[in-house]
């Protein structure tokens, strides 16, 4: 690891970057892309070709103020199965349009709070996927779940269902930080929920952890990393809170003269690497852990790791679409995105219409710039061979186009016959790195932290 002068000497404590789970960022959407060209790259995806399927569910019963996610709070669950309607009627809108034979490498319910569905519209929903877009063999179907939101018959449903990974958020298990950030969940009740999913033979666990947090420090996130690993997670994601109040407005009740500075958010991270470390996890791009013998492990080892909105994933599906609000697309020609507004997604879908408002359409250079940093985020490296192969480029054009790279960062990159690495010193400035790479130009403040 550098020495936190040469990090601070070299911008990261006080540089805010992209994080790259797209590329171009979602900040340079526009309204250029809408229903019909989303309708065009769909009805392009070639028979019998595996695609991945997620589906939001915005609605939470209590919104937790760190979250930035597009959410809404109910304490009803009547919206929520008005809803849940029309994400099926969009799947069956879906179907229309796609060739026959689709099958899926991944389904994954996100939001806000899948699990506040009852269990017998989980079961509908997922019977409608299936029946719709079958599993190909090995595909996953995970589900993110609140462990305030789960009990035995949800978890009986998702398990009849055919759910093969949970991931379940448990941000800090500190008391003091947990009411600081509005969401107040015991060690007791996180066990509990994964009790659940181990007893109904789910084989693989996810957790989501974040270090940044008001009161945080090494001594509190080092108990909370002992507390999950007595869980047995599978897979960790060791996320650094974005403090975006400007764009999250829910954030303004975060206590600010508490939050950890740059290089305290650093040290943060380092205490909960090294414990993920000591206790056999594998390190994963810049913020995920795994089990050895986990999938993302596995591509991480075998250069097969990518990135997408979920993060890091072990998925080769050139397509993913988004179902419900505010979710997006991705596919070869480009990104769509659906309505972030409930009210309008669902006017749209009703109306028989894509609810996509807005994306992006690649250009040649969004696709080899994408590539290349997404392989920065991904191995910390760009390889020669694979530019020369996919996009044509020659030693020479990429000695030219990595030439301010090394002169920003120096030492903690290497330049050789064979591509770009980013040393094990320099990891923790990877998103600037990416940066450089980055052909569009966006507003100061418009990302989180780099660190």
């Amino acid at each position: 690891m550098s020495t936190v002068p040469q990090l601070r000497q070299l911008g990261l404590f006080d540089a805010r970057a992209p994080r790259y789970t797209s590329y171009p960022p979602a900040t340079q959407f526009t309204r250029a892309i809408d229903a019909p060209a989303a309708a065009d790259w769909i009805e392009a995806i070639p028979p019998g070709a595996q695609i991945s399927l997620y589906m939001h569910v915005p609605f939470c019963r209590r919104l937790c103020w760190f979250c930035a996610c597009r959410t809404q709070g109910t304490q009803s669950l009547d919206p929520v199965r008005i809803y849940a309607e029309t994400l099926l009627t969009e799947l069956a809108q879906l179907r229309q349009r796609i060739a026959p034979g689709v099958r899926l490498s991944r389904l994954h319910w996100g939001g806000g709070t899948p699990t506040l569905l009852p269990p017998e519209l989980m079961q509908r929903i997922a019977d409608a996927v299936f029946e719709a877009f079958p599993l190909a063999e090995g595909g996953e179907f995970s589900v993110e779940i609140d462990p305030s939101e789960i009990d035995a018959p949800r978890m009986a449903a998702l398990a009849a269902s055919g759910m093969n990974r949970a991931s379940i958020g448990v941000q800090d298990f500190d008391p003091l930080i947990q009411k600081s950030i509005g969401r107040l969940q015991s060690f007791e009740l996180t066990a509990e929920a994964v009790r659940l999913i181990r007893d109904h033979g789910i084989p693989s666990l996810n957790a989501d952890i974040l270090f940044g947090l008001p009161h945080q420090n090494t001594v509190r996130i080092a108990d909370t990393v002992q507390k999950l690993l007595a869980l047995g997670p599978d897979r960790v994601a060791l996320y650094g809170y974005a403090h975006v109040p400007w764009m999250s407005k829910r954030q303004v009740m975060i206590p600010e003269n508490h939050l950890p500075d740059s290089e305290a958010r650093l040290a943060l991270f380092e205490t909960a690497r090294k414990l993920f470390m000591a206790d056999g996890f594998a390190e994963i791009g810049i913020d995920h852990f795994a089990r050895p013998l986990d999938g993302l492990a596995q591509a991480s080892s075998q250069g097969r790791l990518r990135r997408n909105f979920q993060g890091y994933t072990d998925d080769q599906a050139e397509v993913l679409i988004g179902m419900g609000a505010s979710s997006i697309s991705r596919f070869p020609q480009g990104y769509a995105q659906n309505a972030p507004a409930t009210g309008a997604y669902t006017a749209a879908v009703r109306a028989g219409r894509l609810p996509v408002v807005r994306g992006h359409a690649f250009s040649d250079e969004d696709r080899w710039r994408g590539r290349m940093i997404e392989a920065l985020m991904c191995d910390f490296r760009i390889d020669a061979a694979e530019m020369a192969e996919r996009h044509g480029f020659t030693p020479s054009r990429l000695r030219h186009l990595f030439a301010p790279l090394l002169a920003r960062f120096g030492d903690v990159l290497q330049l050789g016959p064979d591509g770009l690495r980013i040393t094990p010193e320099g990891r923790p400035l990877t998103r600037m790195v990416a940066q450089l790479l980055d052909g569009y130009t966006t507003a100061p403040g418009s990302h989180s932290q780099a660190i």
